[in-house]
């Protein structure tokens, strides 16, 4: 019903920059809250960012200040930019949003992840 692709991933040196991207398609009638979450290995998956429709944004106290997410509605995509990324930012990187997908039916929806990896 609704796919989301990530890209960006890669491997960076401490300091560096990355920019994700996870563009949503499907069948859509609308398209609300979208963020990213991450997980580490051997960690619970945790949020990471998230945007609401009307750009209004809210980040985890570990990447406040750092990452930064914003939205394109009419390409229902989605981007977090990360600077001065930490060996602790390595993770797999996943976006979600929250979709309306039929006239009373809405869902969560994952995309399948991308590998962000952050060392010298």
């Amino acid at each position: 019903q609704v796919q989301l692709v990530e890209s960006g991933g890669g491997l960076v040196q401490p300091g560096g920059s990355l920019r994700l991207s996870c563009a949503a398609s499907g069948s859509i009638f609308s398209t609300y809250n979208m963020g990213w979450y991450r997980q580490a290995p051997g960690k619970q998956r945790e949020f990471v960012a998230i945007i609401t429709s009307g750009g209004s944004t809210n980040y985890a106290d570990s990447v406040k200040g750092r990452f930064t997410i914003s939205r394109d509605n009419a390409k229902r995509t989605v981007w977090l930019q990360m600077n001065s990324l930490e060996p602790e930012d390595t993770a797999v990187y996943y976006c979600t949003g929250h979709f309306k997908v039929s006239f009373l039916r809405e869902n969560d929806y994952w995309g399948q992840g991308t590998q962000v990896t952050v060392s010298s």
